[in-house]
């Protein structure tokens, strides 16, 4: 292993790194490998970490199938310090509810329904016809039929005039091949891009991304950014693998991730970073 400093957290990605590929979105998975070495790594005193631009709804699932010590939602913007004390139904509560408020290992960074409203109205007046939705409270409010790309996701049709209010979490579009140019011109300077799988674009709150959740977590935990080993595949990964004192791309990443990552382990669909920790184990 490159880095001579003790492993004390691992941190890893969801689709495209941890999960092997479905037919679909629902249908990507843990397999029985990568639970049994992610508990064995537990088990030696290795704190485990997910760091997904999944929201709740699509994580609790395959996240509570291994040992996890933090837990990090729809790309930083919803941070579970101690997912021990949490609930799916406090999680999925909205950002205004006094007992989510109250809950000191949650962290929340998102922007308000209202500025969201804003940002859509103003981006579909240069583009009509862009694809795009809000998600807030753990729901999809979106101006088109999301089951084209996700064919058993749930959402609220809107002009986004009707939004509820409270915080939302992320603006989620979709943009086609000819909207790109026009889009990244027409984008509002108060927030950060993202782009995941080559295709969902999401803006957000600055502070909300890997990296910062990531030095979050290691401050929560007390440990230095050094002793981490954070794995991805995506765009959206690779500043959290820049900080992590192991950067770690599974083989299918993109070119840019497998540029910035100090190692390479198999692809997700070869069990990478199962085969990776093994390693790990075995020459600790």
């Amino acid at each position: 292993m490159k880095n001579q400093h003790p492993l004390r957290l691992i941190v890893a990605d969801l689709d495209g790194t941890l999960l092997h590929d479905g037919v679909s979105f629902e249908t990507r998975a843990l397999t029985e490998r990568t639970i049994t070495a992610v508990t064995e790594a537990h088990d030696a005193g290795i704190r485990i970490a997910v760091a997904t631009a999944r929201p709740v709804r699509t994580s609790w699932d395959i996240v509570h199938q291994i040992p996890v010590d933090a837990c990090v939602y729809l790309n930083g913007a919803l941070i579970d310090l101690s997912p021990s004390q949490s609930s799916y139904a406090l999680l999925t509560a909205s950002s205004e509810d006094t007992h989510a408020q109250k809950s000191k290992h949650l962290r929340r960074f998102g922007f308000s329904s209202g500025r969201a409203r804003q940002v859509c109205t103003e981006l579909l007046s240069v583009i009509p016809n862009l694809r795009l939705g809000v998600v807030m409270n753990d729901q999809r409010y979106t101006n088109f039929d999301i089951h084209i790309i996700w064919p058993q996701e749930e959402c609220h049709l809107t002009d986004f005039t009707d939004l509820p209010q409270g915080r939302v979490d992320k603006i989620i579009i979709f943009p086609r091949k000819q909207e790109i140019t026009t889009l990244r011109a027409s984008l509002p300077r108060d927030f950060e891009l993202h782009i995941s799988e080559g295709s969902m674009w999401m803006l957000m709150n600055p502070q909300a991304n890997k990296r910062s959740a990531l030095q979050m977590m290691c401050a929560h935990m007390q440990l230095p950014l050094s002793q981490v080993a954070a794995f991805g595949d995506d765009a959206i990964d690779i500043s959290m693998l820049q900080a992590a004192g192991i950067g770690v791309a599974v083989s299918n990443a993109i070119p840019e991730v497998l540029r910035a990552a100090d190692q390479i382990c198999p692809s997700n669909n070869d069990d990478g970073v199962a085969e990776w920790i093994d390693t790990a184990l075995k020459t600790s």
